[in-house]
């Protein structure tokens, strides 16, 4: 049986069915309490399939700071975002299902940002910066992304959140900085854009 969610942190009944349906129409939505969140050691998940697992809004674990360096040297911080959804996308040029996603990511964020959406890349393991330009340009990626060669960036996340050795990762965090939702592999429109219009619907 799915975990009670408080009725302060959703969406009016009619509106949170609606959503529910399009997540279990995407693959993203169970009453299985063996889903993929409780394996993954999240006890807190409501919503886990397909590799996603959604966090219960009252008990949703603060995103960690993350700044530093774009890919072009300039200084961007997911702070700036307070206050939005953001999308933080781990990748790396070397890999081959980062490129399988890139199209739809981007695409999803030129579509999303007018309603309060903001992508963030976390570009890992890749030591040369020319190389993750060319892969930027390749897919036309607009939004940014912190050049982290090490992984320390993606150190700072509960391993049960991000495996900094499965690439590609991708978290929702809700506009209160907190990670909403996780998806271990490569992501679709399909599967990120019912999980964007859940916690957009949420109250902030």
């Amino acid at each position: 049986m799915r975990r009670p969610v408080r009725a302060s942190a959703l969406v009016p009944a009619a509106a949170g069915l609606a959503v529910a349906a399009v997540l279990a129409a995407a693959g993203l939505w169970t009453d299985d309490g063996a889903g993929a969140g409780a394996r993954a050691g999240q006890p807190n998940a409501i919503v886990a399939a397909a590799g996603a697992t959604v966090m219960d809004p009252g008990t949703r674990q603060d995103a960690p700071a993350l700044a530093g360096a774009d890919l072009d040297g300039k200084q961007v911080s997911l702070g700036d975002f307070r206050g939005q959804v953001v999308v933080l996308n781990a990748w790396g040029s070397w890999c081959g299902p980062c490129r399988a996603e890139a199209d739809d990511l981007e695409r999803l964020s030129r579509q999303t940002r007018g309603d309060g959406v903001r992508f963030l890349g976390i570009n890992t393991q890749d030591r040369d910066r020319a190389a993750a330009r060319s892969f930027v340009r390749a897919h036309d990626m607009t939004f940014p992304s912190l050049h982290d060669p090490d992984g320390e960036l993606l150190l700072r996340f509960p391993p049960s959140l991000v495996n900094p050795q499965a690439i590609p990762s991708t978290l929702v965090i809700d506009r209160r900085g907190r990670v909403a939702a996780a998806i271990g592999g490569a992501v679709t429109d399909e599967q990120l854009r019912p999980l964007l219009a859940r916690v957009l619907e949420e109250e902030s």
